[in-house]
């Protein structure tokens, strides 16, 4: 069983990320990282909402009708998507304004809905709890990379932090929305370039054995 929640973890780190692989939630992913907090902040609020959605509707799962079935996750994952809100809105209010209308439209992130109708409405409790975990914070690693990139290029800094010095020219272009495309394109790019490596030399091995 344990084999199984851990599988569930991992595969949206890597084998399923929401953005390298899957490429679902792209209105945030591009909007929002202009910097590296953003990226963390935003793929948190995400990540909670992802977990307690997936575990909510996973335990009613026997209870609610197939034919309201996305009425209800709606409603479910709006309830974490609120508090969300309301917490950001308490304590990080500055955040708050920066990620701007993308806090509420976490209820209708394709992310969530399709883990909640994929996944959560068919599996266990404990699998469904891992599954979001791992795809919120498989979206998180990938939003603060992005972010990540385009702020120190962009700014020359990386969480606010100067890396360049004042002398850096900044490349505006990368934190403009044109740069957001680019950036994450070759990110993609990159990433599939790599994992065709690593399979092509796993196949090697494999025939030396």
């Amino acid at each position: 069983m344990m084999k199984g929640v851990i599988k569930d973890f991992l595969n949206g780190l890597w084998n399923e990320n929401p953005t390298f692989r899957l490429v679902i939630g792209m209105c945030p992913t591009l909007a929002v990282t202009t910097n590296a907090v953003n990226g963390v902040a935003m793929g948190l609020a995400a990540a909670f909402v992802l977990v307690g959605s997936n575990a909510m509707i996973s335990a009613m799962r026997n209870f609610i009708s197939p034919k309201i079935r996305m009425p209800a996750f709606v409603v479910v994952i709006a309830s974490f998507v609120t508090i969300v809100g309301m917490v950001m809105k308490a304590f990080l209010p500055a955040l708050d304004r920066s990620l701007g209308i993308f806090i509420p439209l976490i209820v209708v992130n394709c992310i969530i809905m399709a883990r909640a109708e994929a996944f959560a409405s068919k599996q266990p409790v404990l699998n469904s709890i891992a599954d979001g975990l791992g795809m919120g914070l498989g979206f998180t690693l990938a939003l603060v990379m992005l972010g990540s990139i385009r702020e120190l290029l962009g700014n020359g800094t990386i969480f606010g932090l100067n890396v360049f010095g004042a002398s850096y020219e900044p490349a505006l272009l990368i934190i403009m929305p044109p740069g957001a495309f680019i950036t994450l394109g070759l990110l993609i790019g990159l990433i599939n370039l790599l994992t065709r490596k690593s399979k092509e030399s796993s196949v090697k091995e494999g025939d030396r054995q």
